[in-house]
């Protein structure tokens, strides 16, 4: 038996085991286990599934041979030959694909997330370029049927944004959207210059898990609350009430806030969601560093200083320098195209991880 099969076949007894503990009176009792354990059969169901197609396939490659061995018929072991073709290839398709969901899976993936983009160097060009990232994440994520919150942002002198944050809530948001934290540098003649330089200006995207309230449990005590006037682009006011919130956690120094809207306690229920999130990713840093064995990849590196993507506007072009992918659909990117790169990165992590995996058992 194969090394993929006997793997295959571990991961059949514990499907077996969680489909009989999904029905169970006393599991379906307790809320937590039984939301963990159904979405545990969720992703063992689709590997069962591939494993189903792989045996068919493979019992179908036997027969193929038997018929090559014992057919006299010529045409007959011609069309054997062509099937056993065309299930050998089909074979080496779906063993790349079970490899890959065999890789172990970041629990984080599945969450929802919470973006913030800053604007770096270049002054207002800068700012504009954040406006235009915040567009593109926007018009991404309408493509992708997520919903786009805004949480706070400071407007640019000159359009666009100082600071934008931003929640992102649908199925898988973290695990896609991780790969665009880092700092995003743009080249083009600003809409200030007036003879037609091509400027370089930067902003900086980070992308964090949005914690759940027993990820991170947060004390009314240990909270600093500031109401203040909110303000909008130009600096008029959005409304003269006090509703806008900052939050403080004093053990930590975090701080969160959330102006955008109206009513004071949904502004707080908001700044309190970022503030959970950025306090879990610190904790999560932590642990990640703590653990060796788990090497950060140079895809997914979570340094938000490294230099991960040009978009040059006099070519139309966008290169993303962890895989060294060039891709000359600038506009498309900027109108929300981003799944040929973010495609391309999920592949080079996959890649790497398996490689990582195939290091430590040999």
């Amino acid at each position: 038996m194969s090394e993929l099969i006997e793997k295959l076949e571990s991961i059949k007894m514990r499907y077996d085991d969680v489909s009989d503990q999904i029905v169970d009176p006393d599991i379906i009792a307790d809320m937590d286990r039984y939301v963990k354990l159904n979405k545990e059969y969720k992703d063992l169901s689709e590997i069962m599934t591939a494993y189903e197609t792989y045996k068919n396939v493979l019992e179908n490659i036997e027969s193929s041979r038997e018929l090559l061995k014992t057919e006299k018929d010529e045409e007959f072991k011609e069309m054997a030959k062509m099937e056993l073709d065309e299930l050998t290839e089909k074979q080496e398709k779906l063993e790349e694909q079970i490899k890959v969901m065999l890789i172990p899976k970041d629990p984080e993936d599945e969450k929802n997330c919470v973006v913030e983009i800053r604007a770096g160097t270049g002054g207002d060009e800068a700012s504009i370029f954040a406006g235009d990232l915040h567009r593109m994440y926007t018009k991404y994520c309408e493509g992708r049927k997520w919903n786009v919150e805004l949480v706070d942002f400071t407007p640019g002198t000159s359009g666009g944004y100082k600071e934008i944050i931003f929640n992102v809530n649908g199925r898988g948001a973290y695990g896609i959207l991780k790969y665009e934290s880092g700092v995003h540098r743009v080249q083009r003649v600003p809409q200030t210059e007036t003879q037609g330089r091509v400027h370089t200006s930067a902003s900086t995207v980070a992308v964090l898990p949005e914690a759940e309230e027993f990820d991170i449990e947060i004390k009314e005590s240990d909270l600093r609350v500031d109401s203040y006037c909110s303000s909008g682009p130009g600096g008029q006011s959005v409304n003269t009430t006090y509703s806008a919130i900052r939050l403080t956690h004093i053990p930590t120094g975090v701080v969160a806030q959330c102006q955008d809207q109206k009513s004071k306690l949904k502004n707080y229920d908001k700044a309190l969601k970022v503030l959970r999130s950025r306090i879990y990713e610190m904790e999560l840093k932590k642990h990640m560093d703590e653990i060796a064995s788990k090497r950060k990849t140079m895809v997914s590196t979570g340094d938000r200083s490294a230099k991960i993507r040009t978009y040059n506007f006099p070519q139309g072009r966008v290169t993303d320098h962890r895989i060294g992918l060039t891709l000359y659909s600038l506009s498309n990117v900027m109108n929300g195209d981003l799944d040929e790169i973010i495609d391309a990165l999920m592949v080079a992590e996959n890649a790497e991880k398996m490689k990582e995996g195939e290091e430590l058992n040999g």
